[in-house]
């Protein structure tokens, strides 16, 4: 079965086509995507502006072509924090399912933890034992932790690198002050969850997850796209410790320039680091294994879950 992924995050929206059969690893068959970033098509008051919506309808017209060029039996289409927080955010769906006709299923923040958590367990397996989950996306930072597929902890914190860029770190580069209040800040919101992320128990293997960690784990020398989804790459807390410091101090064109680091996402990498720092710090982590497969999986994977249980 060729199943379509529609993907609608704080800064891209992505079509994911797949080969996905019960009881067989999803094959990624092409992909279609866009740098929307609806979290910057914001009213005063937070909600999606007029542009965004059109924006948003316009390209999920453009997906839904692709997909049918592509041979798509099953299209599947979520939302996560960028219209979860807006005012307007159910209008928007409303507005998309009308003009489109896809219907785009809202996650929350927990769903989005639970999802890419099973998505690492299925692709590291059983023998990795107890996990702790992290991924750092455009708008949040999940965490979820367990020994099953279903996560004894799942959290959603409005850490995203895109987010705390936006609102916190608008200098190009930032001041040392405004990275010292992002630090502060973040390792705040971080230790307030600590409790409930170590009650799952302590973990066999911490797993990184999302665009943001995986162009870390590269520009501290991991193995390039290039090497395939089966290459190891790993991200040393040392490591990342040392690139907060890097990046505050470059632009962002600089940053840019550097491996794995696309132009669009260049301006939050200071964040995710900072974010990902904290996290390791906190939660004891000195290497996170790098998992290439996210939320987009999940989804994938309990979909073909509940064909199997028809």
């Amino acid at each position: 079965m060729r199943l379509g992924v529609i993907d609608v995050g704080s800064n891209t929206v992505h079509l994911l086509v797949v080969d996905a059969y019960v009881g067989a690893h999803p094959l990624p068959a092409s992909s279609h995507k866009i740098e929307l970033r609806l979290a910057e098509h914001v009213e005063k008051d937070g909600s999606i502006a007029r542009s965004g919506a059109e924006a948003l309808v316009k390209f999920t017209r453009e997906c839904l072509s692709f997909a049918e060029d592509q041979g798509v039996e099953d299209l599947l289409a979520f939302a996560t924090s960028a219209i979860r927080e807006a005012p307007n955010g159910v209008a928007v769906l409303a507005r998309v399912l009308q003009e489109t006709g896809v219907e785009l299923q809202l996650l929350s923040g927990e769903d989005e933890s639970k999802l890419t958590f099973l998505a690492v367990r299925r692709w590291f397996g059983w023998s990795s034992g107890r996990l702790l989950v992290m991924d750092i996306g455009g708008g949040s930072l999940e965490l979820a932790a367990g020994i099953d597929e279903v996560p004894d902890a799942a959290l959603s914190l409005p850490l995203g690198a895109g987010r705390l860029t936006r609102s916190a770190l608008a200098g190009d580069p930032p001041t040392s002050g405004q990275v010292k209040a992002v630090r502060k800040q973040v390792r705040a919101d971080i230790a307030r969850v600590l409790r409930e992320v170590n009650k799952a128990g302590v973990p066999d293997r911490f797993v990184g997850t999302s665009k943001t960690l995986r162009s870390l784990a590269r520009i501290a020398g991991a193995a390039p796209s290039t090497d395939g989804p089966f290459a190891v790459r790993t991200l040393q807390r040392k490591s990342v410790a040392a690139l907060v410091s890097r990046l505050a101090q470059m632009t962002a064109a600089e940053r840019s320039q550097l491996s794995g680091v696309s132009a669009g996402r260049a301006p939050q990498m200071l964040a995710g680091a900072i974010v990902a720092e904290a996290a390791m710090d906190l939660l004891g982590i000195e290497r996170l294994d790098i998992c290439p497969w996210a939320l987009r999986e999940g989804v994938i994977l309990r979909r073909l879950d509940w064909i199997s249980a028809g």
